[in-house]
């Protein structure tokens, strides 16, 4: 079945959010910051909701109690990032937005779906164009979204095809975390893994259809015909042109 949509996470894909710095800044009082690496970052708390997020973390970290004290640590970590987004401490991926732009040329419909209840604030700063944000990109928006069961579960991705009134299995997913690929393997959606952090063989194991490092070594041209492949998500040079540099 050919794909009619892409489905996509912000954190780490569309956006080089400040997400880990706040993580690893919240720490303070917790744990030794230092300790919070991108590899916990990303196989144990990239992808989550918050709350499951912030006890992974401290669990990692060998932190006593770590169940208890997760709510407080996922309170300070909410403070941070909400300073690190009003500072602008965040930019979209130049990859990620002409990649947007090609799947949008090519007639696919763009849903993005995110546990992080911070996603929409910056997809509202983002600007693509004149009178553009980043949201004016998506025909659906499910960012922030309560569900009853965050990543991996695959309800927030099940929610994104319905809402598109698109089959899960016309869908697919990009990520960058484990838990957003394992979330789109149990919704039935084929999965593109994006590797910025050089964690390709963690997003594999995962079972993502495809890894690559940057979404322009996507072929584009074969997404309408149900394929992932290694390729060219640049297109043509009209549609290099319609994606400019705006961030």
């Amino acid at each position: 079945m050919p794909f009619a949509a892409a489905v996509f996470d912000v954190d780490g894909v569309i956006v080089d959010s400040p997400h880990e710095q706040a993580w690893r800044e919240a720490l303070q009082g917790f744990a030794d910051p230092k300790r919070f690496t991108t590899a916990i970052y990303q196989a144990y708390v990239a992808g989550k909701p918050r709350l499951m997020g912030a006890r992974a973390a401290l669990e990692q970290l060998g932190v006593p109690d770590a169940e208890n004290r997760a709510v407080q640590y996922a309170e300070q970590k909410q403070k941070r990032i909400l300073d690190l987004i009003e500072a602008r401490c965040f930019v979209i991926f130049p990859d990620a937005l002409r990649f947007i732009r090609g799947v949008r040329a090519r007639g696919l419909r763009v849903a993005v779906a995110s546990s992080s209840k911070n996603a929409n604030r910056m997809m509202e700063l983002i600007r693509v164009g004149p009178k553009e944000t980043l949201l004016d990109l998506c025909d659906a928006n499910l960012c922030g979204r309560d569900v009853r069961r965050g990543k991996p579960d695959p309800e927030i991705f099940l929610l994104a095809a319905a809402q598109l009134g698109i089959t899960p299995s016309s869908c697919f997913v990009v990520e960058d975390a484990p838990a957003g690929i394992h979330a789109a393997k149990a919704a039935g959606m084929t999965a593109l893994g994006v590797a910025r952090h050089e964690d390709t063989a963690l997003l594999q194991v995962a079972g993502a259809d495809l890894v690559v490092s940057s979404l322009d070594d996507v072929a584009i041209d074969a997404l309408p015909g149900s394929r992932l492949a290694h390729g060219s998500s640049k297109g043509t040079a009209t549609d290099a042109a319609r994606a400019g540099a705006h961030q």
